[in-house]
Order: structure tokens, then sequence, then C-alpha cells
């Protein structure tokens, strides 16, 4: 009996799932909104959080731990220089959840994650 699971593993292996994690933040930060299914949407919720909470402080440490994980140069300097800087005065909750369909493939319930302005 598993006890004190922190994350879903979206029926994925360690390394398919963090790279399915850093491409859904990658993603979400470059166009602030993505829609995915709703298991997905909660997972990256919290790593998203916890990116912008790193990229509010600004300073080059925490730029680097941001840089780290997400894909692509130019989102990190968008994260760091745009995103971070305009949350400065909220203590949390920078992001929003609204359940939008269900896929008609596989009757799959689609959400949005988008950034809270």
């Amino acid at each position: 009996m598993p006890h004190q699971i922190a994350r879903k593993r979206l029926n994925r292996t360690q390394g398919p799932r963090r790279a399915l994690l850093r491409s859904l933040a990658t993603s979400f930060f470059k166009h602030e909104k993505i829609e995915t299914t709703t298991t997905k949407a909660k997972e990256i919720s919290k790593v998203v959080e916890r990116l912008i909470t790193q990229a509010r402080r600004g300073d080059l440490h925490s730029r680097r731990l941001v840089a780290e994980y997400l894909l692509e140069p130019a989102v990190t300097k968008k994260l760091v220089d745009q995103i971070g800087p305009a949350m400065k005065d909220r203590t949390g909750g920078y992001t929003r959840i609204m359940k939008t369909r269900v896929r008609p493939g596989d009757a799959a319930e689609l959400s949005i994650l988008e950034l809270v302005r």
C-alpha cells in the first residue's frame, strides 16, 4: 500500500513523466494558457506555481534554477523578466483551472490552465 504519494503518475515512468511536465510548463509560459486533461492541468499547476515563485525573486540563482527546468531560453527570459515581476504583489494562486469539455475520442475531461493577472 503506497503512502504519502505527492504526485500522480500519469501512466508514465519517471523519465517520460518529467519530460511531459517540462514540455507542458514551457508551453504554458510561452502561450500563458494551455488546454489539456484535467489531471495533467492539476499536476502542471503545482510545477508552474513553484517556478513562478522562483522567478519572482529575480536573482541569478533563481534564474538558473528556472532555466534548468524549462526547455527554451526565450521562455525563461519571459518568465523571469515579465511574468515574475507582474506577480510580485500576489502571495500565491498564480494559475486558474477551468473545465471546458469532454474530448470525443476517449471521453477525457479537458481543462484550460491559464495565468491569473
